[in-house]
């Protein structure tokens, strides 16, 4: 079965995306930590990112670069954190975080929540 992620780049669960290209996929965290909290995936799934090959892990990482560019001016952070965490979706998957302090990336903490509006609004401004 299909992971979420992988249903997700299909169009079978919606997304607020903020980017794709042919390999790669970014959509807001539904359970952001900060404003613009952002996951990038790989569409083809592979559950552990370092059995990616190469090229997929290295492109995958240049997709993310772009990303938090975008993520650092509309946002105005110090730095973007980029976070590989997470076994609850079989997905390699990186966080790309918005971080004015390392409390900023505390996956403890309770998550944010903004409406579908504000969601889209969001995405927008990475855009």
């Amino acid at each position: 079965m299909a992971s979420i992620f992988s249903r997700i780049v299909k169009g079978e669960i919606p997304s607020y995306k903020v980017a794709e290209d042919e390999n790669y996929y970014a959509f807001l965290d539904i359970n952001p930590l900060v404003e613009g909290h952002t996951l990038v995936i790989p569409k083809r799934e592979e559950d552990y990112i370092f059995d990616l090959s190469d090229e997929e892990l290295s492109g995958m990482v240049v997709f993310a670069k772009r990303i938090a560019e975008k993520q650092k001016a509309a946002f105005g952070c110090k730095k973007v954190a980029m976070v590989v965490l997470g076994l609850e979706v079989p997905h390699a998957h990186i966080h790309l975080i918005p971080m004015n302090s390392e409390g900023d990336v505390d996956f403890r903490k309770e998550k944010l929540s903004f409406t579908s509006e504000e969601f889209v609004a969001i995405a927008e401004k990475i855009q």
